[in-house]
């Protein structure tokens, strides 16, 4: 399958350098960012998915557990 896209000048430009320096095509290195970005997206949409599911099913954390993991990964600044 073939596909046209309009590649903004810079990162046309990027793209040209990365491919010489690794001495790639450009449609491969294209090709396997694209396919990169997708497989990504994909599974973010899979959790959110799952995350809408068992809030529907009224799966819920904790209110301790969720203090708990703020607790462990926030750091609150008094003024």
């Amino acid at each position: 399958m073939s596909a046209t896209l309009n590649i903004k000048p810079d990162l046309k430009v990027e793209l040209e350098n990365l491919a010489n320096v690794m001495r790639r095509d450009q449609s491969e290195l294209a090709n396997e960012a694209i396919g990169q970005y997708v497989e990504h997206e994909m599974l973010m949409l899979g959790k959110i998915r799952n995350g809408l599911a068992q809030a529907e099913r009224w799966e819920f954390v904790p209110d301790g557990e969720m203090d708990a993991f703020f607790a462990e990964h926030t750091s609150i600044v008094e003024p």
